[in-house]
């Protein structure tokens, strides 16, 4: 069976948010197939030249590169922060039940 081009997207949340809504509008909109919601971890970087630490929750969703571009317009309509962390990284293998139960999702 041929692999889909599926994707892990990365972005972050406020932790003093809830993303439950974020992450079922994806879901919901066949954007995405799945959606982790992660505990909450402390993120240090660099914000307009200043060193900056916030207690944020890592959100992985799960989709394939065609979902992508329409998932990256959604991302930064619901998301709240100016510049959202969007990091997409391609599978390279998997399950092959899960990646067609994903490729299905769309």
């Amino acid at each position: 069976m041929e692999q889909p081009d599926a994707l892990l997207v990365l972005t972050t949340w406020p932790a003093n948010a809830d993303p439950t809504a974020f992450a079922t509008t994806l879901v919901e909109e066949r954007l995405a197939a799945c959606v982790n919601l992660l505990p909450e971890m402390d993120s240090i970087y660099r914000w307009q030249g200043r060193v900056e630490r916030e207690r944020e929750r890592q959100i992985i969703i799960k989709t394939t590169r065609g979902r992508l571009e329409a998932l990256k317009l959604r991302i930064h309509a619901l998301h709240p922060y100016e510049v959202p962390e969007l990091l997409a990284v391609p599978i390279a293998d998997g399950g092959e039940a899960y990646l067609a139960w994903l490729a299905e999702q769309g």
